[in-house]
């Protein structure tokens, strides 16, 4: 394997709907419960039921799918919903087995792929945080050296003899990725759990990923965030239906990953769990010259976008925030309610209200939409990455390949001017 830590050779990953045998005791018990009820399989993921709707009819979660982790390399995972990425970290993790193809691995590998992963809910932190060290064949000894560390780092110093039980989500994001990033892996393997955490404890978590690459370690990372992966990456991989469509240069992977989100006019948001279970943001439209958008766009069209929110308790201060994000994944504009010359109301219980933000025009390219809804009292109430695409096609007054053509920012201003 030379200085390669992972290689993936041809691995394929199936399933069959309703059938026993996915791969974990938990995930066999759920669909066997479930079948015993008459209803669908709840270990499904969203975007597999167009690959399997009949009770044992065969899809592939993974079909095939080759590349090469180099020591040190930071690689980001990109994707659509479904398309085969908690797959894949499951199996590099030996959470489950592929179907088929093989996997060598040169290391010890630490992963974080859902909030609670190698916990036991009876034992406190504290005694967690020696099992997982214990897992990662560390000797009591090196724990220990770790151990004030790793408390620091989680910020959850006052819980730490606390049954993780008791934990709330971020909590337990929050002590699972310090145990993960401190206890010296050679392979640190982190799904999108970490937007669970709070923005600014997401952001210490990528300073952390970018001081274990640094110290030749290699860092897996699923995200929708492109910020994130942006930053963070050296390579980027592009799974589309269970297949690797792309692998190579960041930023033309997330052009990639970008072009494959073709802009559709409407959004819905029902496979999508908010932090807090009584709201949550139910669909985006994308309105254009006053008809729902369905085509590219052209530059210094008016955009409109109108969400739809929902509440089954009163919020008193909600607010609601847009970032737009163009395909190098640099952050060009947010919009929001907090920014307008009035607050939002609040809104009652049981209620749903639609809300629009009128966009400024923006220069040709493909951008993506990452949503926030949040309340004063009561915080994150749901974030959704990628929760629609914008694309604005290119003009003939602006020639985009030729290298003199000097940069024009990413908004366009309306402006009038008069010759004399």
């Amino acid at each position: 394997m030379s200085n390669s830590v992972i290689k993936v050779e041809n691995v394929s990953k199936a399933y069959r709907l309703g059938q026993i045998g996915g791969g974990t005791l938990k995930e066999d018990f759920a669909r066997y419960w479930a079948k015993l009820l008459g209803k669908p399989d709840p270990n499904l993921k969203i975007g597999e039921e167009h690959h399997a709707r009949k009770m044992g009819e065969q899809f592939w979660a993974l079909d095939n799918v080759s590349f090469e982790v180099r020591q040190g390399e930071v690689l980001g995972i990109i994707g659509r919903n479904g398309a085969g990425k908690s797959t894949l970290l499951k199996i590099l993790s030996q959470v489950t087995t592929p179907t088929s193809g093989q996997i060598k691995i040169k290391g010890r590998i630490a992963s974080l792929l859902e909030v609670g992963t190698g916990f036991n809910p009876e034992m406190t932190g504290r005694e967690n945080v020696f099992l997982n060290g214990a897992i990662l064949g560390m000797t009591k000894a090196e724990i220990r050296g770790k151990f004030d560390e790793i408390v620091a780092f989680s910020e959850i110093e006052e819980f730490i003899d606390t049954p993780v039980k008791r934990y709330s989500s971020g909590m337990y994001v929050r002590l699972a990725f310090a145990v993960a990033a401190h206890l010296e892996p050679e392979i640190l393997i982190v799904d999108e759990v970490l937007a669970v955490g709070d923005a600014e404890f997401q952001k210490k978590c990528l300073g952390k990923m970018k001081d274990v690459s640094k110290g030749g370690r290699t860092v897996l990372f699923v995200s929708h965030n492109m910020n994130a992966v942006q930053r963070l990456c050296s390579k980027a991989m592009v799974l589309k239906q269970g297949k690797l469509e792309y692998w190579g240069n960041v930023n033309e992977g997330l052009s990639k990953y970008s072009a494959n989100a073709a802009m559709k006019g409407i959004f819905t948001y029902d496979s999508e769990k908010p932090v807090k279970p009584f709201a949550r943001i139910c669909q985006l439209e994308i309105i254009t010259d006053g008809r729902q958008a369905t085509v590219p766009l052209s530059p210094g069209a008016a955009i409109v976008l109108n969400f739809s929110l929902k509440s089954e308790k009163l919020l008193a201060h909600p607010k609601l925030t847009v970032g737009i994000t163009n395909n190098r994944g640099e952050r060009i504009i947010a919009v929001g309610t907090s920014f307008g010359p009035h607050p939002l109301p609040s809104l009652k219980d049981r209620a749903t209200v639609g809300i629009s933000f009128i966009l400024p025009p923006i220069q040709p390219g493909i951008y993506q939409l990452d949503v926030g809804f949040y309340d004063q009292h009561e915080g994150v109430l749901q974030e959704i990455y990628a929760a629609g695409s914008i694309e604005v096609a290119e003009v003939n007054y602006l020639d985009m390949t030729n290298p003199s053509t000097p940069d024009l920012g990413h908004i366009l201003v309306r402006s009038s001017w008069t010759t004399n």
